[in-house]
């Protein structure tokens, strides 16, 4: 399966980057083709593209995009920057969790969907490395953000994941 095939933004995103300032800085980590940023900078944001393979941005010539493989152990390539939104979809490094966590700016939201434990029996990842526990995302956020948004369970669309989304509003 191609890994940039999707084009339309999540609706996860979609629901909660509604909230998000239309003149405000946004980060897509592990964005993939990016769909969640493009969807951001249509709206105004201005949105920073990171990924370890950015070959599907090069059409995004005036936008920040920066190639990192963040599972490398090496230093959080964004140092201490914040963004207004800060969203991750189908992407998950434990190891880096607070480093996503701080990248939000105080008031800026973080919104995150990926797999959860489940998913094992529907398809790819199925390695629990790579699976959310129920509640463990929650509990990675609190208590420097507001939760308004979070699910575990099954999503029918593009295809039968299970999935584990978070919106919350860092305090």
């Amino acid at each position: 399966m191609n890994r940039h095939r999707q084009t339309l933004p999540s609706p996860w995103i979609q629901r909660f980057g509604k909230l998000a300032p239309t003149d405000g800085t946004a980060l897509d980590l592990a964005c993939g083709g990016g769909r969640n940023g493009r969807w951001l900078r249509a709206r105004g944001l201005t949105v920073t593209f990171l990924d370890r393979d950015v070959s599907a941005l090069s059409d995004l010539s005036d936008a920040e995009i920066i190639e990192a493989d963040l599972e490398t152990g090496g230093p959080f390539p964004l140092g201490s920057r914040t963004f207004d939104c800060v969203v991750v979809t189908n992407y998950l490094w434990r190891d880096i969790l607070n480093d996503i966590c701080a990248a939000a700016a105080p008031g800026g939201l973080l919104i995150y969907e990926t797999f959860g434990l489940g998913n094992e029996a529907l398809g790819r990842p199925r390695n629990p490395a790579f699976l959310l526990k129920p509640g463990e995302l929650a509990a990675a956020v609190k208590p420097a953000f507001r939760i308004i948004g979070y699910e575990h369970g099954l999503r029918t669309t593009p295809s039968d994941a299970v999935v584990q989304r978070l919106a919350a509003i860092k305090e």
